[in-house]
């Protein structure tokens, strides 16, 4: 509890700063945001993590996009990754495809994710960007760093419903990639 006169204190728990008396960047509000971004994101890497992919395409809106592309192509402003959807039917077929019809060897990942920064946006959608490391495990045991990168998220939270992601883009660090891109990321 501040002590009565100690002005830095007072403004810290009314929610100031106490240097420009401008409102600080934490509210009530904002930790209910926080949490939902930062449990949608954990659902959404548990999901993959654990192999739920038909669990996946219920993280995105119906008219979603879903774009996986590299650091260097999206500087380039190069607009189509390596995976492109525009949509959650779109992700229900790749999630099918994945399961039915590609080969490719058996294999898991583990995510690890840093906290998003999240910046408001319109209508209720945030903008959060969070950075990750996927670790890639063979059938055989053989782990390795598969990919480094940052989540570009604008996430719709509406009250009425759980949050979902009306854009994901996965932008990976390096532009080479050890195997074939199946799972999602």
């Amino acid at each position: 509890m501040p002590k009565s006169g100690d002005r830095f204190s007072e403004k810290h728990a009314l929610g100031l700063d106490p240097k420009n008396h401008a409102p600080t960047k934490i509210s009530a509000m904002d930790v209910e945001t926080t949490f939902k971004v930062q449990d949608l994101l954990a659902r959404y890497i548990q999901a993959l993590d654990h192999d739920r992919l038909e669990d996946w395409p219920d993280f995105f809106t119906d008219s979603c996009r879903y774009l996986v592309t590299t650091a260097d192509n999206l500087a380039q402003g190069m607009p189509i990754g390596m995976i492109y959807a525009t949509s959650r039917a779109m992700l229900r077929d790749r999630v099918r495809s994945l399961r039915d019809a590609n080969v490719y060897e058996a294999q898991r990942y583990r995510h690890m994710i840093a906290p998003p920064v999240i910046e408001r946006g319109e209508g209720g959608i945030v903008r959060a960007q969070t950075s990750f490391m996927v670790v890639r495990i063979m059938h055989t045991g053989e782990t390795m760093m598969f990919v480094t990168g940052r989540y570009d998220d604008r996430i719709l939270l509406d009250d009425a419903d759980t949050p979902r992601f009306v854009e994901k883009t996965v932008v990976l660090d390096s532009r080479q990639i050890d195997t074939l891109l199946a799972i999602p990321i």
